[in-house]
């Protein structure tokens, strides 16, 4: 992609309208806590001091609508204390540059790690820069500047009482992310009718079971109902994937092609019935139809085989999700067990036992080619050098530069870009707007520390809609506490402006200076993800060779680290498709073949996981050698994908050969899985496979490709305009 047609793309993502629930119940309870804040201090203090009062609450109270799975509450805690921190510490370092500079850059160097540990650290991290680079215009002593960290903490105080004491769809995050796990798999059913290999995307089982890890005193307060349906999905999604398909699961055509249609449109509406149950909490009705298809009758049945097999399960995991739908809610009002902390579920680490978490987190990403690294390297340098360069303008607020650059400022390209255009541009809005309500109301600290809530109230509203709109608010919030604390918000209003414009400049130049492109790295993720699979296949295929509970348990931690290697490569690949860089090591038509392999071969690993035999089934010694095949050829090809070399499945050829002559019978499904197995590292290999020569032309090719189909765009009179 080139930089023209990546900054048009860039411009589009910022200024999109995401299509989102808005929730303005939560946005209501935030932006009560910033009036908490403000409407005491406006009128036992001074609006000065309300000004800076309502940083701790606003910022903290716009930490609440992070995605994470923990409370709250303690998100609000953590964000208040790490804002008062910020506070305190950078006031004891102001006044110099020779000291203010380094805290500053270490602060945000760390910031920057905290992406480590996820987007909400990292954000939430960001912001105590901010915070820093805001207060130390403000206290005038240590003990005013302890008295500014100590409102700023109780703004974050405040908004974790007022969701203690107003909770607003408790547990809704993670309700969310289990309804959408059951809608996920409804949705392939409905797929499979039509598309018997339909692909599936695990993104939102993932998601369900990170939601799912809780800690011991979430445990006990965790609702009945999120307990077992996550597993439930998961067990249904391979059992319908056999029932589809036609070489193992019903025919291809006549009355057994019927008949799985009809379970499987049956299995999605009864798994919609529970995710829209889980959602909402109530009860839900499955139509009597959808019920009556999940019969399955010895006299006439018409599937045979695997595919009875796979509908007899089928039908046994739906009376479970049955269950759920007709319970709803109300299986949340069920007692408890006695210890539950005792009973099996997921762990995450309380807030006391992180650190470690965290540590560990932090040196993974202590490398030079690391994402996180890299970022953390340039927010460090444009926090210190947009605070330099704002220092030596003739302008009042210098640090709204840097803070531009620090707050739109992301690990990625596209993101970083789009946030920076986003945040020009609802500045400018957002400005214009307050700047006309402020000429025309005139000057009045009360009108305008209420009018500053208003702007609080939508911001939060609009804060998952995009950040552009958001900021729009942000911006409105931002010239009415000015003018409530009596500065000249008339010259300020042309500062800010000029100041987001420079920050973003800023933060858009360090990504061209110091990059993280994924495109590069495009290979690697591959091999990882190639790697990871073909450890799954092999502990798929140990479970037939000798089913015990420990291979099953060997089965399930492999096929968690390939989800995991699959959604890395597809982050990669989404970044790589939006950068402005030529292809290196793969060309997007080869990646594109490469994954579609993939898929193919995790597809069939899935298919014999389904029937996977039970521990006091009969072994299977040949599938011990192929599992072994598999593994060794696997990540030998994994290091030939890195290094830009042909891959070979010789092994894997061998153990098949050998097991064609072997005495003992297979399974269908195990039969047709090594086939299909066998097919997509055929297409694997053929996918990455080139010649010396390709190798030279590989890029120049690429970028043909690519130009005739900008050029082929930029006509918008091909076959199918015209046709339309």
């Amino acid at each position: 992609m080139r930089w023209l047609r990546a900054f048009g793309e860039v411009v589009r993502s910022g200024l999109t309208i995401e299509e989102t629930r808005l929730e303005p119940l939560l946005a209501l309870r935030t932006a009560a806590g910033v009036a908490i804040v403000i409407g005491p201090a406006l009128w036992l203090v001074s609006p000065a001091y309300a000004a800076s009062a309502a940083l701790g609450a606003y910022s903290a109270g716009g930490a609440t609508f992070q995605r994470s799975w923990r409370p709250r509450k303690v998100i609000a805690l953590g964000a208040g204390a790490g804002l008062a921190l910020s506070t305190f510490v950078g006031y004891l370092a102001a006044g110099r540059l020779v000291t203010f500079l380094p805290l500053l850059a270490v602060w945000a160097f760390a910031a920057g790690m905290a992406w480590a540990l996820g987007s909400t650290a990292g954000i939430v991290a960001a912001t105590t820069v901010g915070s820093m680079l805001v207060t130390i215009t403000l206290p005038t002593s240590v003990g005013r500047a302890l008295e500014h960290a100590g409102v700023i903490a109780l703004g974050g105080v405040v908004q974790a009482v007022l969701i203690l004491l107003f909770p607003i769809r408790r547990w809704g995050a993670h309700r969310d992310a289990l309804a959408d796990a059951l809608a996920a798999v409804a949705d392939y059913a409905r797929r499979l009718r039509h598309d018997p290999t339909a692909p599936f995307d695990p993104e939102p089982l993932m998601t369900a079971r990170d939601a799912a890890a809780v800690t011991p005193s979430q445990a006990r307060t965790r609702p009945p109902v999120l307990h077992g349906p996550r597993g439930l999905a998961e067990r249904i999604l391979p059992v319908v994937a056999v029932l589809a398909d036609p070489d193992i699961g019903a025919p291809a055509e006549g009355s057994g092609r019927d008949r799985a249609r009809e379970l499987l449109g049956a299995a999605a509406d009864v798994l919609d019935a529970a995710a829209r149950s889980i959602r909402r909490g109530t009860p839900a009705e499955v139509l009597p139809g959808s019920a009556a298809v999940l019969r399955v009758e010895d006299e006439h049945e018409v599937l045979e085989g695997p595919a009875r097999q796979a509908a007899e399960r089928l039908v046994e995991l739906l009376d479970e999700a049955l269950e759920i739908a007709r319970c709803g809610g109300a299986r949340d009002k069920a007692p408890t067990p006695p210890d539950p902390a005792s009973a099996q579920f997921l762990v995450r680490p309380t807030m006391f036992r992180l650190l470690p978490v965290v540590v560990r987190a932090v040196r993974r990403e202590l490398r030079r080619d690391s994402p996180v690294f890299r970022h953390a390297v340039r927010l460090a340098a444009v926090a210190t050098l947009g605070y330099l360069i704002a220092s030596r303008l003739p302008l009042d607020h210098g640090y709204w530069a840097p803070i531009a650059s620090v707050m739109v400022m992301r690990p990625d390209f596209h993101r970083t870009y789009a946030r920076a255009v986003a945040r020009l541009a609802g500045t400018l809005a957002g400005v214009a707007l307050a700047t006309g309500m402020v000429r025309a109301l005139g000057p009045d600290a009360h009108v305008f520390g209420a009018l500053a809530v208003v702007s609080a109230a939508l911001s939060y509203t609009l804060i998952r809609t995009g950040y552009a709109y958001s900021q729009c608010f942000t911006a409105a919030y931002v010239v009415f506490l000015l003018g409530m604390g009596g500065q000249a918000w008339d010259q300020a209003v042309s500062e800010r402006v000029v100041l987001t414009l420079l920050g973003g400049a800023l933060a858009m130049l360090a990504y061209v200076v110091f990059p993280a492109w994924e495109t590069p790295r495009l290979s690697g993720r591959l091999a990882d993800w190639l790697a990871a699979n073909g450890r799954y296949a092999a502990a798929v295929l140990r479970s037939y060779a000798e089913p015990t509970r420990e291979h099953r348990a060997d089965m399930r931690r492999a096929l968690l680290a390939s989800r995991e290697a699959r959604a890395a490569w597809q982050e990669a690949y989404d970044q790589a498709r939006q950068e402005p860089v030529r292809p290196r090591g793969l060309t997007s038509r080869e990646a594109e073949d490469a994954e579609e392999a993939l898929r193919g071969f995790d597809r069939a690993a899935m298919l014999m996981e389904s029937h996977v035999p039970r521990t006091d089934s009969r072994f299977v010694p040949e599938a011990e050698r192929l599992a072994e095949a598999l593994e060794a050829d696997t990540a030998q090809a994994a290091a030939d994908v890195r290094e830009h070399r042909n891959p070979d499945w010789g092994r894997v050829q061998e153990a098949l050969h050998a097991w064609e002559g072997a005495a003992g019978d297979r399974s269908p499904v195990l039969r047709h899985g090594a086939e299909l197995q066998k097919q997509a590292l055929e297409d694997l290999a053929t996918a990455v496979s080139r010649t010396p020569l390709e190798r030279d032309v590989g890029s120049a090719r690429e970028e043909r490709r690519v130009r005739a189909a900008l050029t082929a765009e930029g006509e918008g009179s091909g076959p199918a305009h015209r046709g339309g």
